[in-house]
């Protein structure tokens, strides 16, 4: 059985808008608290993927990861941001996203949906 994972936290995954701005390293991260709100469950064999979609274009792109002892931190890096969106609106497009976590052989579990809205820069286009 496991101590952990959608039995536990809840099947429903957390929707979340990240604000990112065109073409800078933006992290994101997700902590996994067991109900004192102060301990980490123990997620060291958890693998975890999380990838981003543009409806627009159709792109899928892959977001990077960086698993912590209770967390996992999410990267969008400079040289994929740079990608997303035109113009220079506020809000230059929207992507979905989200993280999808294996816990073992028999669970694999999506604790984190939400959308990116992609703030167009100015200075970096110059």
């Amino acid at each position: 059985m496991n101590t952990c994972g959608p039995e536990v936290f809840g099947a429903d995954p957390a929707r979340v808008k990240w604000n990112i701005v065109r073409g800078d390293t933006s992290p994101l991260r997700v902590e996994f608290l067991q109900d004192d709100e102060v301990t980490y469950f123990d997620t060291s064999d958890w693998t975890y993927e999380a990838t981003s979609y543009d409806t627009q274009s159709d792109f899928l792109d892959s977001l990077e990861i960086t698993p912590g002892v209770g967390y996992v931190d999410i990267m969008a890096p400079a040289s994929l941001t740079a990608n997303w969106g035109t113009g220079f609106k506020s809000v230059v497009t929207e992507l979905t996203f989200d993280l999808q976590v294996t816990i073992d052989s028999d669970t694999v579990w999506t604790p984190l949906i939400g959308t990116i809205s992609v703030i167009g820069d100015i200075t970096g286009s110059l």
